[in-house]
C-alpha cells in the first residue's frame, strides 16, 4: 500500500483499478463456492464479463438526462457558470431534468438552503401515469430480503428516472462535480461549505472504475471557531479545514438499516430543538428517490464551537464522515474510513456470516466500532451470536453495542451518542487532517484531485516563494522594493501635479518643479530589477497553461495567508480614522491598518514597474525600443478575464496608478474585440455593512470579504453577458467594483482625511453607471459618499443609486418599511448639512432623494435581512437574505437594460474617464 501512494497519480485507469482490487481482496478469505473476487466499485469478475456496459450505461444515461454529456471532455468552468444570461433575471423553477444542474449552480451562488430540492414543475399529460408513491419506493429500496440475490441484482439494474420523475440531489451533485472542472468544483464545494451542506469528500466514478478524493475542491474553506486555552482562557480560531486536525466519526451503513444515518447525523449537528438537514435523508423532500450513481460517495462536515454553552455541542471541532450505500459494496471507502476515523458507528439490522468475514478483517484495526441495532428487523439471536463473536475481534465491549428502540427516545438516544463521541474525543484519539486523511486515500489507490501535474508545478512555485518569507515587512521593504516611500512619493507628487492641471493659472516654475521630482523619483524606481520573488511570479502569471496560472494563483493566495498573518486584529472601524499628529494635519501615507501581504503586493509590483517605465518613455528620458515591461498590462488583464479582483485605487498610497490601469484596460479591449460595452457597478460604504458579501453572493465574485485586516483598496472584477443576451441587455460585460475599506463612517476632524475620501468616493461613482451603497443603518450615509453626490451634481453624470440597509444583527426583518425610506429621503441630516457645507453649497443643499434622483415610492431602497439564519459558526445563510439578494440583482440588470442606469460605455471611453477624474 506504501508503494501504491507513491505511483498513484501516475498509473492508468486499469491499473488502478487492477490495485483497487487488490486492496479490496484482504478481507476477501472465503472458501470454496463462497470465494468471489470483487473490485472496489461493489462489482465482481462475474458482473464484469456479464455485463460490460450496465454501470458505463447508467452514468451516461444520467449525465444525458441532465444535459451534462457534452462536458465530459471540456468540462464545465466557473466562468461559465458565471455568465448573465436572461435566466439571471428570472425565479424560476425547473422544468425537466436539464434544468435542474443550471438550477442548482444559480442557487448555490446564491447561497440559497434550497438549492438540493430537485422539485420540478411539469405539466403533465391527462393520460400521465402517475409516479409511485415514495412510501412504496423505499420499501423495494430498503427492505428487500437481503438474502435474495435476484432481488438485489433486480434492484441494481432499476430504471433510471424519466424526463417526468425527480434525480435525487445526490445523483444531481455527484453529476455535476464529473462535469466540472477542479475551479468550479472548488467554488461548489465553498459555497455548499457556507450553507452548511455536508461536502462531498470522495466523489464515486462507477464509470472509469476509480473514485476520487477532492482534496483541492476543499482548499478554499476557512473557518472561524472559539478555542478552549489552557487555563479557562479562550479566543476565536481561524483555520483552514484542509489543515486543521479534528477527532473524526464515521457512520455506515452495513447491509440493511432501518434508521437513517443521515437523520442521526442531523441530529447530533442541530442544537437544542432546531433541526438542521446538514446531510441529505430520505424523509426530505424527494429524498427517497433512489440513488442511481451517488453510491459510494463519502460526505464530510464539521462541528465548531461558538463559545456559547447553550449552543456549544461539542468543546472542539469535531468531524464527521457518512458513506452512502453499504459497506460490502463499497469496501475501499469503507477501509478509508476506518484507517482516518477516531471511531466508526455501524448501523444495521441484520449480521450474516458474510458481514461478519468482513468486519473479522478489520480485527488489527486501532478504530473504535460502535453498532445501532433496530429491535424490530432483523434476526435477533443471529445478531446476538455474531455479536459475541465479535466483541473480542474488534475488542469491544457489550457497551459498544446500542439499540434504538423507537423514535419516541431519538432525544435521549441522541444524547447518548453525543456522550460516546465527547469522551472518545476528549481520551487520546486518533486526529486527522483532510491533508491527512488525502494521504490515507492515496495509500489505498484512491485519486486525489490535486495531485495532477499542473497543480504540483503551481505549488511548487508557490513554496519557493513563500519560503523565503519570514517576516512580511520585511519581505515587502526587501522583495518589493518599487512600493512604500517611492511609490507613496511619486503618488503624492502626481496628486499635486494634477490639481495644477485644473488651476486657473498655474505658476510654471512650481508645474518644472513637480516634473523634475516626479521623474527623479520614476528614474529611481526604474533603476531597480524584478527580485527572484516578483520575477518567479511573473513566470507563474505567465504560464502557456491556463489551468496551471490558476492554479498558482490560488495558492498564492493561500501561502501568502498562511505565512503574512497580520500582527493587528482590531475591527475597522477603530483603524480608519487617522489622528492629527502632534494637533498637525493627518499623516495620509500612514497606514490605516496593518494589511497582509497578499497577491495584489505582486501585481502592485508589476504595476510600478510599468508606470516608471511609460512616465520615462512619455517624457523622452528612454527609448520606446528599450521597453521590459510593456507586456505587463496584457498579463494582468488575463488574470481580470479569468475571474482575479484586480486593484482599481491602490490600498497602500489610495491613490490610482493611471498609466497602469489604462494600459490594463487597453489589453483588455484588444482581448474582448467586438465584445468591450461596459456597465460599470459600484458598491459603497463603510466597511463591515457587508458590501462585499453583498456582490459576491448577487454575482459568485471573489471580492475579500470577513477580514477587517483585509485589503485597503478599490478591487475590480469582470462579469460576462452571454452573447445570446448582450443585445437585450445593452452591454457585453459588467465591471463591478468593490470600495473595500477606503470610506470611513464619520466625519473626522481630519479635514484632509475626509478630502481624500470624498475625492475616492467620487472617482468611483463618477465611473459608475449603477452604484448600491450599503448601509448599517437607516441614517448613516457616510459623509464622504454626500460629498461625492453634490460633486456630481455639477457635472451632470448622476449614476442610478441602490440604497441598500443590510440588517446585520436582526434575523426577524423581512422587507423595505417606509417609514424608513421617508427618514432616508427627506430632510438632510447634520453630517448631510456638513457635508454640502464643505462644498459651499449651504443652503443650496437639497434632500437626498432630489440628489439621486429616488422616488420613494419606487425601488430604490432596500432592506435586506439578516444574513445568518443562527449563530455562526454553524449557521446558515438565511433564505430570506438570499431572496432578497436576487430581487435586487433582478432589479439591477433591468435598470441597466432598460437604459435607466444612464449611457453605457465602452472600454475606451472608460479609460478616458479615469484619466480625467
Amino acid at each position: 500500500h506504501s508503494d501504491l501512494g507513491e505511483v498513484a497519480p501516475e498509473i492508468k485507469a486499469s491499473e488502478r483499478r487492477a490495485a483497487v482490487a487488490i486492496a479490496d481482496l484482504e478481507w476477501r478469505e472465503m472458501e470454496g463456492d463462497d470465494c468471489e473476487f470483487r473490485y472496489g466499485d461493489g462489482t465482481n469478475e462475474a458482473q464484469d464479463n456479464d455485463f460490460p456496459t450496465v454501470e458505463r450505461s447508467r452514468l451516461q444515461e444520467m449525465l444525458s438526462l441532465l444535459g451534462l454529456e457534452t462536458y465530459q471532455v471540456q468540462k464545465l468552468s466557473l466562468q461559465d457558470s458565471l455568465q448573465i444570461s436572461f435566466d439571471s433575471m428570472k425565479n424560476w423553477a425547473p422544468q425537466v431534468p436539464k434544468d435542474l444542474p443550471w438550477n442548482f449552480l444559480r442557487k448555490l451562488q446564491a447561497l440559497n438552503a434550497e438549492a438540493r430540492n430537485t422539485t420540478m414543475v411539469l405539466d403533465l399529460l391527462p393520460d400521465a401515469r402517475p409516479v409511485e408513491k415514495e412510501s412504496q419506493m423505499e420499501e423495494e429500496i430498503i427492505y428487500w430480503d437481503p438474502a435474495d440475490d435476484i432481488a438485489a441484482d433486480i434492484y441494481s439494474f432499476s430504471e433510471l428516472p424519466t424526463p417526468d420523475t425527480p434525480v435525487n440531489p445526490l445523483d444531481l451533485l455527484c453529476a455535476l462535480l464529473l462535469s466540472s472542472d477542479s475551479f468550479l468544483q472548488q467554488e461548489i464545494v465553498l459555497k455548499m461549505s457556507l450553507c452548511q451542506f455536508a461536502l462531498p469528500l470522495v466523489l464515486p466514478d462507477s464509470e472509469n472504475h476509480y473514485h476520487t478524493f477532492l482534496l483541492w475542491a476543499m482548499r478554499g474553506i476557512v473557518r472561524t471557531w472559539w478555542s478552549h486555552l489552557p487555563r479557562g482562557v479562550g479566543s476565536f480560531r481561524e483555520d483552514s479545514v484542509v489543515l486543521s486536525r479534528t477527532p473524526t466519526f464515521a457512520f455506515v451503513r452495513m447491509d440493511v438499516s432501518s434508521n437513517s444515518k443521515s437523520q442521526l447525523l442531523n441530529a447530533i449537528l442541530s442544537p437544542g430543538h432546531r433541526q438542521w438537514d446538514c446531510f441529505w435523508h430520505r424523509d426530505l423532500n424527494l429524498g427517497t428517490n433512489p440513488r442511481e450513481i451517488s453510491d459510494g460517495l463519502v460526505e464530510i462536515s464539521w462541528f465548531f464551537p461558538s463559545g456559547r454553552e447553550d449552543l456549544d455541542i461539542f468543546p472542539e471541532p469535531v468531524a464527521f464522515l457518512n458513506l452512502r450505500g453499504d459497506i460490502g459494496s463499497h469496501w475501499l471507502q469503507f477501509k478509508l474510513l476506518t484507517e482516518i476515523s477516531s471511531a466508526v458507528f455501524i448501523l444495521t439490522d441484520n449480521i450474516s456470516k458474510k458481514e461478519y468475514k468482513l468486519l473479522y478483517s478489520m480485527r488489527e484495526s486501532t478504530t473504535k466500532y460502535y453498532f445501532i441495532l433496530s429491535p424490530y428487523r432483523g434476526k435477533r439471536n443471529t445478531n446476538l451470536r455474531f455479536l459475541n463473536k465479535l466483541i473480542p475481534v474488534l475488542k469491544i465491549d457489550h457497551s459498544h453495542v446500542l439499540v434504538k428502540v423507537s423514535s419516541t427516545d431519538s432525544e435521549s438516544f441522541v444524547k447518548r451518542i453525543r456522550a460516546i463521541i465527547g469522551n472518545v474525543a476528549r481520551a487520546p484519539c486518533r486526529r486527522v487532517s483532510v491533508e491527512d486523511m488525502a494521504h490515507a486515500a492515496r495509500k489505498l489507490g484512491l485519486k486525489v484531485d490535486e495531485d495532477c501535474e499542473e497543480c504540483q508545478k503551481a505549488k511548487d512555485r508557490m513554496e519557493r516563494i513563500t519560503r523565503k518569507i519570514k517576516d512580511s515587512d520585511a519581505y515587502r521593504r526587501d522583495e518589493l522594493r518599487l512600493q512604500g516611500d517611492p511609490w507613496r512619493k511619486a503618488a503624492q507628487v502626481e496628486k499635486e501635479f494634477c490639481q495644477l492641471q485644473w488651476a486657473k493659472d498655474p505658476p510654471e516654475k512650481h508645474r518644472a518643479e513637480l516634473r523634475r521630482r516626479l521623474l527623479e523619483l520614476r528614474m529611481q524606481q526604474n533603476g531597480h530589477d524584478p527580485t527572484s520573488g516578483v520575477q518567479e511570479f511573473i513566470s507563474g502569471i505567465s504560464s502557456p497553461s491556463p489551468g496551471e496560472k490558476q492554479y498558482f494563483l490560488r495558492w498564492m493566495e493561500w501561502g501568502l495567508a498562511r505565512v503574512a498573518q497580520p500582527r493587528l486584529r482590531q475591527p475597522p472601524e477603530t483603524l480608519l480614522t487617522l489622528r492629527p499628529k502632534h494637533g498637525g494635519a493627518a499623516d495620509l501615507g500612514e497606514p490605516l491598518w496593518p494589511e497582509p501581504l497578499g497577491v495584489e503586493h505582486f501585481l502592485r509590483e508589476m504595476g510600478q514597474f510599468y508606470e516608471a517605465e511609460s512616465c520615462l518613455v512619455e517624457a523622452g528620458r528612454l527609448p520606446a525600443g528599450q521597453r521590459r515591461f510593456a507586456h505587463f498590462p496584457g498579463l494582468a488583464s488575463e488574470l481580470l478575464l479569468t475571474g482575479l479582483p484586480l486593484e482599481l485605487i491602490d490600498g497602500s498610497t489610495l491613490s490610482t496608478p493611471v498609466r497602469w490601469v489604462s494600459g490594463l484596460l487597453k489589453e483588455l479591449h484588444v482581448r474582448l474585440e467586438r465584445r468591450s460595452r461596459l456597465v460599470v457597478l459600484s458598491a459603497l460604504g463603510v466597511p463591515g455593512t457587508g458590501k462585499s458579501t453583498l456582490l459576491n453572493t448577487m454575482f459568485g465574485l471573489r471580492f475579500a470579504t470577513g477580514k477587517s485586516w483585509g485589503p485597503r483598496g478599490a478591487f475590480m472584477q469582470l462579469i460576462t453577458v452571454a452573447e445570446g443576451f448582450s443585445q437585450d441587455l445593452g452591454c457585453d460585460h459588467i465591471l463591478v467594483i468593490d470600495s473595500g475599506g477606503l470610506i470611513g463612517g464619520a466625519l473626522t476632524s481630519a479635514g484632509d482625511r475626509f478630502e481624500l475620501e470624498a475625492s475616492l468616493a467620487t472617482l468611483l461613482m463618477g465611473l459608475s453607471n449603477v452604484t448600491v451603497v450599503s448601509l448599517a443603518e437607516t441614517r448613516d450615509i457616510p459623509p464622504a459618499i454626500l460629498h461625492a453626490f453634490l460633486r456630481l451634481e455639477k457635472t451632470g453624470h448622476m449614476p442610478n443609486y441602490q440604497f441598500v440597509y443590510q440588517n446585520l444583527h436582526d434575523m426577524s426583518a423581512s422587507g423595505p418599511r417606509p417609514r424608513d425610506k421617508r427618514q432616508l429621503l427627506d430632510s438632510p441630516s447634520d453630517l448631510s448639512r456638513a457635508a454640502a457645507q464643505m462644498e459651499k453649497q449651504g443652503d443650496g443643499f437639497r434632500a437626498l432623494a432630489g440628489l439621486a434622483f429616488c422616488d420613494p415610492e419606487k425601488q430604490h431602497i432596500w432592506h435586506i435581512p439578516g444574513l445568518w439564519h443562527g449563530a455562526p459558526p454553524m449557521a446558515a445563510v438565511s433564505l430570506a437574505y438570499s431572496e432578497a439578494i436576487f430581487e435586487l440583482k433582478r432589479c439591477l440588470l433591468e435598470n441597466i437594460r432598460n437604459g435607466l442606469s444612464n449611457q453605457n460605455k465602452n472600454i475606451q471611453q472608460l479609460i478616458e474617464l479615469v484619466r480625467r477624474l
